[in-house]
């Protein structure tokens, strides 16, 4: 057993600045447990265009709110309580809120290393 805080991963690279939020990676590859599991930090008033081709994704809204779309142009609101799941790698855009910040917390299948970050200058979306 072992426990991990935030202020734990702060100090280590796997608290990553992805261009859009922060994502504090406290369960990795090199955790075998199969997953990962991070904090997420989406910024208000950000928007992301994202895939992941190597891995499945759920995130589980634990405060603020923000939305998702889908490319065929379906926006979903996420707020606290609400999960949204990416089980296609599908290509999406996440966004911030107006007026808050989105935080999350993100599961990833097969696990992350902990250090990926995204490039949101690429204008098919970010993937890893």
């Amino acid at each position: 057993m072992f426990v991990r805080s935030l202020q734990d991963i702060e100090a280590t690279d796997h608290f990553v600045e992805w261009g859009s939020g922060t994502s504090h990676r406290l369960l990795t590859e090199r955790d075998g447990m199969g997953f990962t599991v991070c904090h997420t930090v989406v910024r208000a008033n950000s928007v992301s265009l994202l895939q992941y081709r190597n891995h499945l994704e759920a995130c589980y809204c634990i405060a603020g709110e923000g939305e998702v779309e889908d490319m065929d142009g379906n926006v979903f609101p996420i707020r606290q309580g609400d999960i949204y799941v990416l089980d296609k790698h599908d290509r999406h855009y996440l966004r911030g809120g107006r007026d808050e910040d989105l935080i999350l917390v993100s599961v990833f299948n097969p696990p992350l290393k902990g250090t990926e970050r995204h490039n949101l200058n690429d204008s098919s979306g970010s993937a890893y």
